[in-house]
């Protein structure tokens, strides 16, 4: 591996590692502190809409892009968003939760808020730093520093808070979010992207043009429910494991622990798949791989109080996703418009979250009435049709509607 492309995908495991520690801890290691110092269900409930900017960051998209622009702009922004964000986290540290509930919502928030702002900027700078070919290595970097920053923040933060405490434990938080700015900063690329001209004409109502491109919705479709047989298993696999009788540590350690670690793992074996193979052969090929996780729980899933069982259902669930977000983001990253980088990644990525929302509630009132098999059957037809989603929009549509939008040299830099 050549010096630029190891700069590049160092910064992106830093920076997407540094976005996902904070994100996991507030949600759910600050329940279980709120919860030790007897908090009602109902506010510990409140702390779920700390993802709010998450939802909402497509709204602000236009901004970045228009005054980001090029790498250096988009760098720029990944500086001022970190650093408001280490802040932020640093602020919270000289309010103890019990006193000051409502306040460290609020700069939680404001938190979140910085982060999703400086992941708008980080994608954006890596679909213009990253070749065509180095994209697949890119986006397992970006599932790799999601599942690492997820380990890290709902499991050894909790063990440093339980020795150091409150205080500490946040300091060192924004400690490690600015050392995240480190690769960065050392990084020195091959090439900059500068801004280009046609960036000072985004707008809001690049978001509505966006959704009225043509060929879009087969696109669209693909995004939202590639995950269909998985989402649902995902949302259920801690309450059966309860139902099996595990006890809540047990399953923090196989569903959370040893399922997140194996999702790196996997994450990081699919950047390297895709980058020999094509990209519809890639989702033809993890398609037909989603299938197997539904069908293994619906032959296995009985015998699972036998631990091996456990552990051998969970690597499948999680290792078979995190090889699929690789290609999700990817092909997200194929279907942007010049000078709309950020706007156009980030509205996708909206649309993959909204389509496993769905399936993640509706998961437990299918498990409800028709039993975990069940759920296991109607997940393994929600793939069948993913699957067939998949030959449509990589078979039978042809590129994607952002391929209009490239210019005959970004075409070059592309291929």
């Amino acid at each position: 591996m050549n010096k630029d492309r190891f700069g590049k995908l160092t910064t992106l495991l830093s920076l997407y590692t540094a976005q996902a520690i904070p994100m996991s801890f507030f949600t759910t290691v600050i329940p279980v502190i709120m919860r030790q110092q007897h908090y009602s269900l109902e506010a510990i409930g409140l702390m779920q809409l700390v993802k709010l900017p998450w939802v909402l960051k497509f709204l602000w998209a236009p901004y970045v892009d228009k005054t980001g622009g090029g790498t250096v702009g988009y760098k720029r922004w990944i500086f001022q968003a970190e650093a408001f964000y280490a802040v932020a986290i640093a602020s919270i540290a000289f309010f103890p939760i019990q006193d000051h509930f409502i306040l460290v919502v609020v700069l939680m928030v404001l938190a979140v808020a910085a982060s999703a702002t400086q992941d708008i900027a980080t994608d954006a700078w890596a679909i213009l730093s990253l070749k065509k070919e180095e994209r697949s290595l890119g986006n397992s970097m970006q599932s790799v520093g999601s599942f690492t920053g997820a380990l890290l923040g709902s499991g050894v933060l909790l063990v440093v808070y339980h020795y150091l405490g409150w205080h500490i434990l946040l300091l060192s938080l924004a400690t490690l979010v600015l050392v995240a700015l480190i690769p960065l900063a050392l990084y020195q690329p091959a090439q900059l992207v500068s801004k280009r001209p046609r960036s000072k004409t985004v707008s809001m109502g690049d978001i509505p043009g966006f959704f009225r491109q043509s060929a879009l919705w087969p696109h669209l479709l693909f995004l939202a429910t590639f995950h269909a047989s998985l989402i649902g298993i995902m949302a259920m696999v801690k309450p059966l494991l309860i139902d099996l009788g595990y006890n809540a540590r047990e399953v923090g350690l196989i569903a959370g622990i040893f399922g997140t670690a194996t999702g790196a793992v996997f994450a990081l074996l699919a950047g390297i798949f895709m980058k020999k193979i094509s990209r519809k052969v890639a989702a033809l090929s993890l398609a037909l791989l989603n299938l197997l996780p539904p069908a293994a729980f619906l032959l296995l899933s009985p015998y699972a109080v036998n631990q091996s069982v456990a552990m051998f259902l969970v690597a499948l669930l999680w290792g078979v996703y995190a090889m699929g977000m690789v290609l999700v983001f990817t092909a997200a990253m194929d279907q942007v418009r010049s000078c709309r980088e950020g706007t156009d990644f980030t509205l996708q990525i909206v649309v993959v979250h909204l389509g496993s929302l769905l399936f993640a509630v509706s998961s437990g009132k299918i498990a409800e009435t028709f039993s975990y098999q069940g759920l296991f059957g109607v997940s393994i037809v929600a793939g069948l049709l993913a699957l067939g989603l998949v030959i449509n929009r990589f078979f039978l549509v042809g590129k994607g509607p952002a391929d209009a939008h490239l210019t005959t040299k970004q075409h070059a830099d592309h291929e």
